[in-house]
């Protein structure tokens, strides 16, 4: 199957998660289209001093891959800065929360994977 950018969804949330500013959302693939247990499969984008507020994975694992930008994130424990090729792995019952710290717009792919079969 292939989505092409002109099929792409995409919606901007405000203060996502309690975060600051206006992330974009757009969706390479919907959660039906795939036979595994996927919620997600998203770019984020994340423009200069925005974030994505604290949240916790209970019941699924997210990754997120940075393409572009710069930012710091925060596991609850630790805060690190994260760039373009950084790959971070959230679940467990862990939380995480990301800001964009640099000049330019942070980019991340985001597929959040669930482990019980109900979506």
């Amino acid at each position: 199957m292939i989505c092409t950018i002109e099929e792409m969804k995409s919606e901007v949330r405000s203060n996502m998660r309690g975060g600051d500013g206006d992330i974009t959302i757009t969706n390479y693939f919907g959660k039906d289209d795939f036979t595994a247990n996927v919620r997600l499969c998203a770019k984020l984008t994340v423009p200069p001093g925005a974030s994505i507020g604290s949240h916790q994975h209970n019941t699924e694992d997210e990754v997120y891959i940075v393409l572009s930008g710069q930012g710091e994130l925060d596991d609850g424990s630790i805060t690190s800065q994260v760039k373009a090729g950084d790959a971070i792995l959230t679940g467990n019952g862990e939380s995480h929360a990301i800001r964009n710290t640099g000049t330019e717009t942070l980019e991340i792919i985001a597929v959040i994977m669930c482990y019980e079969a109900g979506r």
